[in-house]
């Protein structure tokens, strides 16, 4: 579970380009929910995922993940309570190195380790249920460097390279965005089921109406760093959405 209580964020303060943007925002988020985060450009879902993850501090309030307190945490030391999968297929992933390389990399996470002693063999048939888990074949490719995979495979992999070590919060920061229609559809289908299998809390930021509504739990619309709509995903359907846009 992660809440956020009267969390205040103010850009550019005391200059002509001022954007008050939070100012008492506050929400819980249950245990092993999927969150879909919607809304226009410029409401907020990129900073408040970014202040999760501690790259934006924020200027009051506070954020407690489970019972801890990670507010003023460094974002190195939240990186081993919160797994991120980033819109750009390249990011989250080593793309010099191999997938069995990348796993074990995600695996030390948090941990010192020297390169020489990266791979542990007995880890590898954990590794590869992981990947079967996914369906898209990578536990028959550990040796192929990453470089040589598709988008869809790519973000594949950073999301169980993100949740293997089931960290406390997941954040999918549009990582579907980058790839075509189909294989974003794939890719969120196996997301949603491999997610339920691990019993991960996780937030999700999309622009797609439909994926918020189809592969989440619960939906939550921003404007200018307000929610303007909460509901369980299974009370919504896209019209709704669009018409609330439109308002907007």
């Amino acid at each position: 579970m992660i809440t956020f209580n009267h969390l205040a964020k103010t850009f550019n303060r005391y200059t002509p380009n001022e954007i008050v943007l939070f100012t008492d925002f506050s929400l819980t988020v249950k245990p092993k929910e999927l969150t879909a985060i919607i809304g226009p450009n410029g409401c907020g879902k990129s900073t408040l995922m970014n202040m999760i993850a501690g790259t934006v501090a924020v200027d009051s309030g506070e954020i407690i993940l489970d019972e801890t307190d990670i507010t003023h945490l460094s974002p190195e030391k939240r990186a081993q309570l919160i797994g991120r999968v980033y819109q750009d297929p390249s990011f989250g992933v080593a793309s010099n190195l191999t997938i069995l390389e990348n796993m074990a990399l995600a695996d030390k996470k948090g941990q010192k380790f020297g390169l020489k002693r990266l791979i542990q063999k007995n880890r590898i048939p954990e590794y590869k249920t992981l990947l079967e888990s996914i369906g898209l074949g990578l536990e028959s490719k550990l040796n192929t460097k990453v470089s040589y995979l598709s988008g869809g495979q790519r973000q594949s992999l950073a999301i169980v390279m993100a949740a293997m070590n089931q960290p406390k919060l997941l954040l999918l920061d549009e990582h579907t965005a980058a790839l075509d229609p189909k294989t974003s559809r794939v890719i969120m289908e196996k997301t949603r089921s491999f997610l339920e299998d691990l019993g991960i809390t996780t937030i999700m930021i999309s622009h797609n109406m439909r994926d918020a509504i189809r592969y989440s739990d619960r939906v939550i619309m921003l404007n200018h760093g307000e929610i303007t709509l909460d509901e369980p995903s299974s009370e919504l359907d896209e019209a709704q959405l669009i018409e609330i846009y439109q308002q907007m």
